[in-house]
């Protein structure tokens, strides 16, 4: 039986790109939402109840994103195996095929990096979207608050969030790889783009807990 060209090596690690894009596209508008909690309770929570209120297309919307989720978790996981068992027996020396620069700590823990990102996703998810925040007297922007007032919570998102960067930092620049829209000259600068981009949606997630430990619950 034919494979289908999606189930190919060279077709998985394109679905993995593509997805992975998609995602980066998502956590770009999710920051931007998230950024908002600086402007104060009402704007926030009227944010917040504007999405509430297109249960329709934040339904539709969800549903995508997870099949997209999936699909990214399900190709990679089956890439990794791939890899495993053609390569049994890891070389001594491991470089970065193609990369102006030796194998960095993201690329070389990306599955690693992958399945703590996927457990962050579960809890925050957990606690946010399935936490009551409609029922919360202070809305989304009294739960947020209320949240990061424990510090235990704020080290927690600070950890998950500077190791979903490491992932972020190889991720994007590997996905244009994969993509074959890489070459000599300006993979380089890409790479230096891909941690730029990590180091910046990171580092702005990690703000907000942060920021609302100090100021915004007291």
């Amino acid at each position: 039986m034919r494979k289908s060209p999606l189930s190919t090596s060279t077709g998985t690690k394109i679905l993995i790109a593509l997805t992975g894009l998609m995602l980066i596209a998502f956590l770009l508008f999710h920051l931007a939402g998230n950024l908002l909690v600086f402007a104060g309770e009402k704007t926030f929570n009227t944010y917040s109840s504007v999405l509430g209120g297109n249960a329709l297309f934040v339904n539709t919307f969800e549903l995508v994103l997870l099949a997209i989720f999936l699909v990214h978790i399900y190709k990679t996981v089956r890439n990794f195996g791939a890899n495993r068992e053609a390569r049994p027996v890891p070389y001594h020396k491991k470089e970065a095929a193609g990369s102006p620069s030796r194998k960095s700590l993201g690329s070389s823990t990306m599955i690693v990096t992958g399945s703590i990102l996927l457990l962050f996703v579960v809890l925050h998810l957990k606690h946010f979207k399935f936490g009551g925040a409609h029922e919360h007297p202070g809305g989304l922007y009294g739960l947020e608050m209320e949240t990061f007032s424990n510090p235990v919570m704020v080290i927690f998102y600070v950890i998950s969030l500077v190791i979903i960067g490491f992932h972020l930092s190889h991720g994007f620049w590997s996905a244009f790889q994969s993509l074959g829209l890489t070459n000599g000259r300006y993979t380089p600068r890409l790479v230096w783009l891909s941690r730029v981009l990590a180091t910046l949606i990171a580092g702005s997630f990690i703000i907000i807990p942060i920021w609302a430990f100090f100021m915004g619950s007291r």
